[in-house]
């Protein structure tokens, strides 16, 4: 039988065409994940483009969980020329209007972070799993990618230098918890790493009084310190996954000491210690400025580091501009097992 995935209309214009190519490899990865090894065609129907692919009939929880898809608009199963619109039970997580309401400059734009997330799972060895997944971003900013990981319902970890950043995220989430009438706990904390003092603070969470009273809870954790104290932060729990997205321009350039770093050198001193905070079996994306930092220098640091990167076509035809001074790309990669 086939299905078809449509696509969310962007309203950027330029972006149409990479986002067709990013949502090709999101779905190509989810598929591949429900072992459906089928290659989506693209259609245009009325105006809409579609995904179509070629399946067994997939279960009520395989099509819930490709309705996640980040540009999901419908997805329905296809009849010769007619479509049948499918009625898909979401997973109880938190509105898709956390990652979206707090706006900044330099802000990632949520629907790529989550194009980057559903990949890394996919790819992993725990997109079918049953355990609540964690992710690292362990250069968070004002937390994006730590709001989107909580919508996939997941728990997060963010690191940053930034206090400013990590206090307009927890800001942001703790007002964000008291408007929804979420039970919530804050814990504040100091890490030791290195013999230095790095500050933090966990959220943790239910989506229902309910579960918060039987202790089935989720975290948030922002610490503030260098990206390198992802493997120290999560050595004795580490992370399921690593979406990043990293700095994309000279001033914002990377500070492992009194003097800037390049990206490669900045690339090449933290990936091991990233390495260290992911499981066996689990996966990272990494995006970043293709004018400031090469894919095959990020594919080598993260091969020097124990990654595998993905180097299939779907996974290596992805740059696409995103403002004068930004052509971005994202590299994904996994964890031996």
């Amino acid at each position: 039988m086939f299905y078809s995935l449509q696509l969310w209309k962007h309203p950027n214009i330029r972006y149409r065409e990479a986002l067709l190519r990013l949502s090709r490899c999101e779905l190509f990865s989810m598929l591949r994940a429900l072992s459906v090894f089928s290659e989506p065609v693209t259609e245009n129907r009325g105006g809409a483009v579609f995904l179509t692919f070629e399946s067994r009939e997939l279960s009520p929880e395989e099509l819930s969980f490709l309705s996640g898809h980040s540009c999901a608009a419908m997805l329905a199963e296809k009849r010769g020329d007619l479509l049948l619109p499918l009625s898909v039970q979401s997973p109880d997580s938190f509105s898709e209007d956390l990652p979206e309401i707090l706006k900044y400059k330099g802000k990632t734009n949520p629907t790529f972070t989550r194009m980057m997330l559903n990949t890394a799972r996919a790819v992993s060895a725990f997109s079918g799993g049953t355990e609540t997944l964690s992710v690292l971003d362990p250069v968070c900013g004002r937390g994006t990618t730590l709001f989107c990981a909580l919508c996939m319902g997941a728990s997060a970890t963010g690191v940053d230098l930034d206090r400013r950043d990590l206090k307009e995220a927890a800001d942001y989430f703790a007002a964000y918890l008291k408007e929804a009438g979420l039970k919530h706990s804050l814990r504040s904390f100091s890490l030791t790493v290195q013999g230095s003092g790095l500050p933090g603070k966990t959220f943790s969470f239910a989506l229902s009084r309910e579960a918060f009273r039987a202790g089935d809870l989720k975290t948030l954790t922002l610490l503030e310190g260098d990206a390198s104290a992802a493997g120290a932060a999560l050595k004795k729990s580490p992370a399921h996954l690593l979406v990043a997205d990293l700095p994309y321009g000279i001033q914002h350039a990377p500070q492992g000491s009194a003097r800037p770093e390049s990206f490669t050198a900045f690339l090449h001193r933290v990936l091991p210690f990233w390495r260290k905070a992911l499981r066996p079996g689990g996966a990272a994306a990494l995006s970043f400025n293709t004018l400031t930092l090469k894919a095959a220098d990020v594919r080598h640091a993260l091969e020097d580091a124990g990654f595998l990167p993905l180097v299939s076509d779907e996974f290596t035809a992805l740059s696409h501009p995103v403002e004068h001074a930004v052509v971005r790309d994202v590299v994904f990669a996994t964890v031996p097992q």
